[in-house]
C-alpha cells in the first residue's frame, strides 16, 4: 500500500477549497440579490419596458397687441428611409423619387444616395415638412410603388412674421429660436425657456420582442404641464418700420450694422428693438454653420465706447458738484495740453473760443467736457472718483436685467482699483476708454429726463394671463436735475448741426450725438476712418413729458471727410433717430393718453 497518496491532510485541502469557493459564490450571489437587486430589476425592466419624456405643447410668443404671433409650435414631418430593406434598383428608384419630391440638386442627390448605401434600418433624409407636404409625397409613394418611405410627426418652432430686412424674421435677434433639443437659444426663447417649454408628460409601455414599445400598451404617467404663452411689450407694426429704417441706414452708409431700440423712460417698457443686418429663425441650423455671430442681439451683447454722449453724464457731475452750471463759460481752444505730455483734442482740431457749457457740449467740444471733469475736484483721483460713480450710478458696468439672454455688464475702469491719470479723466469725460451697451444708454438716459429714476428695460408685458410685475429702482438722481437736463437736449438737437435733420414737427425731441472711433484688438492701434455713431435723447407731445427714449447706433461705418474735418454720413445718427422717432409717436395706439396736468406733476412722478 506504499503507492497511496491520499491523506487526511490533502482531504482537508480540498475541504477548505471547497469551503473557500463555496463562500465566495454565496457571497457573489448575495452580492447581485442584495446590493445590486435594484439595478439588475431596473436593467430587468428596461427590456421589458419603454419609458420617454414627450415634450408639452410650447407657448407661443405675442406682440403687445395679443394679436400678432410671433412664434408658434407648429406639427412638422420628417422623411424615415428604411435602406435595410431596398435592393439596388429600389435604392435608386427611391433617390429619384425623393430628388424629385424635396427638389434636390445634383449634389444633395448624391449625398442621399450614398446616405442610402449604408443599409441602415433608420435614415433621416428630410425634416420640418408641413403636413399636406409630407401627404402628398406620402400618396405618390404609394402611386410609384415606394414602399422603404415612412413619415413621423415632431412638433416644431415656426417664426411666421417676415422682417424688414431681406432673408429674416420679425425681431429675430430680440426673440431667439428653439433648437432641434427643444431648447431655446438666445433672446426671449432662452430667458423665458422654463415658462415657454413648460413640463413634458412622461409615458411608459411595454416592449415587443425585439424591444419596440407596443402602442396599445402605453400609459402616462406624468400629466406634464403646456408652456405657457407670453405677451412682449413689441409692437408689431412698430418693429417691422424699425427693421426697415435700420436696413436702409446700414446699406446708405455702408456700416458693419446698425441697431435701434425705442423704450417707454417711465416704465423700462421696449416698444422696439431692430438690427441690420437679421437673419430669419426658421433656418437658424444652416445660419448657425455660416453665420452664428448675427444670432447674437448688439443692442444687449455688444459693448463700445459710446463717444460724446457720454460727455451728458459729465455735464451732470459738475452740476452736482456745484463746479460747472449751463451758463458758465469756458474756452474751446481746440487743444488742450495735459500732464506726462498728453493732449487731448476737438474732433476738427479748431478753436471755438469762448462757449458757455450748453453751447460747449450743443457742439460737442472735447476740450470743454475734458475741463469739466478736470475741474470737478483739486486732484485727479477725486475728480476721477466722482466722475466714476456717476457713470455706475446710473448704471454702467452692471446688467440692466432685462429680460433676455446674453446681457454683457460693460466696461467701466474703477479708479479706486487702477488709478486714472489726467488723460484717462479727459478722455472719460467725452467717452473713451469706457465700453458700454445700447440699452445701458437708453436707460441712463431715460433717468435723465423721467425725474432721476433707473428704469429696468424690458420686454415682456405678460405671462399667460398674469401681467409681468418690473420693480423700479429708487431715483439716482435728484428729480429737479430733469428739467436742466432736458433743456440741454433739446437745445443740443435746435443747434445748426443737427436741427434740420432732427426735428419733428409737432413735438418736443432733445439728444446727444457721439461719434467715436474703432480699435483693433489684433494691430492694436485705431482704425483710420472707421466710427461708431450714437444719438441718444427723446421725444414727447408736451414740454416736461417725454414719451419715448431712443437710441440708435451705426456701426462701424466709414464716413467722407470735408477739408474743414467734418465727419459726413450719407444716413447720420441724429436723422436715424429722428426717423425711428418719428415712426414710433405715429404708430397707432401705442403712447398713452396724456392725463398730466403740469411738467412739475409729471417730474414728480416718473
Amino acid at each position: 500500500m506504499r503507492d497511496r497518496t491520499d491523506s487526511g491532510r490533502r482531504l482537508l485541502l480540498l475541504l477548505v477549497v471547497f469551503v473557500v469557493a463555496g463562500g465566495a459564490l454565496v457571497t457573489r450571489l448575495g452580492y447581485w440579490q442584495l446590493v445590486k437587486r435594484d439595478d439588475l430589476v431596473e436593467s430587468a425592466r428596461r427590456q421589458i419596458y419603454y419609458r420617454a419624456e414627450v415634450p408639452s405643447r410650447r407657448g407661443q410668443i405675442y406682440d403687445r397687441s395679443g394679436t400678432v404671433v410671433l412664434a408658434a409650435s407648429v406639427t412638422r414631418d420628417k422623411v424615415v428611409v428604411a435602406a435595410d430593406r431596398l435592393s439596388d434598383a429600389d435604392r435608386a428608384a427611391t433617390v429619384e423619387f425623393l430628388a424629385a419630391q424635396l427638389d434636390l440638386d445634383a449634389e444633395a442627390s448624391g449625398a442621399l444616395a450614398a446616405k442610402l448605401a449604408t443599409g441602415k434600418p433608420y435614415l433621416v433624409v428630410a425634416r420640418d415638412l408641413p403636413p399636406e407636404q409630407s401627404q402628398a409625397i406620402e400618396a405618390a409613394a404609394t402611386a410609384a410603388g415606394i414602399t422603404a418611405i415612412s413619415f413621423e410627426s415632431d412638433s416644431a418652432r415656426s417664426y411666421p412674421q417676415t422682417g424688414g430686412g431681406p432673408n429674416s424674421t420679425l425681431a429675430a435677434q430680440l426673440i431667439g429660436f428653439v433648437n432641434r433639443d427643444g431648447a431655446g437659444q438666445y433672446g426671449v426663447e432662452q430667458y423665458y425657456q422654463d415658462v415657454l417649454a413648460g413640463e413634458p408628460k412622461i409615458v411608459e409601455a411595454d416592449r415587443d420582442a425585439s424591444g419596440k414599445p407596443l402602442l396599445e400598451t402605453e400609459r402616462t404617467v406624468e400629466p406634464g404641464i403646456p408652456g405657457a404663452d407670453i405677451q412682449l411689450t413689441i409692437d408689431g407694426g412698430l418693429q417691422l418700420a424699425l427693421e426697415q429704417e435700420v436696413m436702409a441706414a446700414g446699406i446708405a452708409n455702408g456700416a458693419k450694422s446698425v441697431s435701434a431700440v425705442a423704450m417707454d423712460p417711465w416704465t423700462g417698457e421696449i416698444y422696439a428693438e431692430a438690427t441690420y443686418p437679421s437673419y430669419d429663425a426658421n433656418h437658424f441650423a444652416s445660419i448657425a454653420s455660416a453665420d452664428p455671430a448675427i444670432f447674437v442681439d448688439p443692442v444687449v451683447s455688444h459693448v463700445y465706447e459710446p463717444g460724446s454722449v457720454f460727455k451728458m453724464l459729465t455735464v451732470i457731475a459738475g452740476l452736482e458738484q456745484g463746479t460747472t452750471s449751463m451758463d458758465r463759460v469756458y474756452r474751446d481752444s481746440g487743444r488742450l495740453r495735459l500732464d506726462g505730455d498728453t493732449k487731448i483734442e476737438d474732433a476738427d482740431r479748431r478753436a471755438m473760443g469762448n462757449l458757455p457749457l450748453r453751447d460747449g457740449i450743443a457742439y460737442s467740444r472735447n476740450v470743454i467736457a475734458a475741463k469739466v471733469a478736470l475741474g470737478l475736484a483739486p486732484t485727479t483721483p477725486e475728480a476721477s472718483s466722482i466722475l466714476h460713480e456717476v457713470w455706475t450710478r446710473l448704471g454702467f458696468g452692471s446688467p440692466t436685467d432685462i429680460d433676455v439672454a446674453g446681457e454683457v455688464r460693460g466696461l467701466v475702469n474703477d479708479p479706486a482699483i487702477t488709478r486714472w491719470r489726467q488723460i484717462d479723466l479727459a478722455n472719460g469725460a467725452f467717452g473713451q476708454g469706457v465700453a458700454v451697451t445700447q440699452i445701458q444708454l437708453a436707460r441712463a438716459y431715460a433717468a435723465m429726463v423721467n425725474g432721476g429714476v433707473l428704469v429696468r428695460p424690458h420686454v415682456v408685458a405678460g405671462v399667460g394671463a398674469q401681467p409681468v410685475e418690473v420693480a423700479q429702482d429708487a431715483p439716482v438722481l435728484d428729480p429737479a436735475m430733469s428739467v436742466k437736463l432736458e433743456n440741454l437736449l433739446e437745445h443740443v438737437l435746435q443747434s445748426p448741426w443737427y436741427e434740420a435733420e432732427s426735428q419733428v414737427p409737432g413735438f418736443v425731441v432733445g439728444g446727444k450725438t457721439g461719434t467715436a472711433q474703432v480699435w483693433d484688438d489684433v494691430r492694436k492701434k485705431w482704425v483710420f476712418n472707421l466710427y461708431n455713431f450714437s444719438c441718444v435723447g427723446f421725444i414727447g407731445r408736451q414740454e416736461g413729458h417725454p414719451d419715448l427714449v431712443i437710441a440708435v447706433k451705426v456701426g462701424e461705418a466709414r464716413p467722407l471727410r470735408t477739408v474743414t474735418g467734418q465727419i459726413i454720413l450719407p444716413v447720420t445718427s441724429h436723422e436715424l433717430f429722428r426717423r425711428v422717432a418719428t415712426d414710433a409717436v405715429t404708430t397707432p395706439g401705442l403712447l398713452p393718453i396724456l392725463d398730466v396736468p403740469d411738467a412739475a406733476t409729471a417730474r414728480a412722478e416718473p
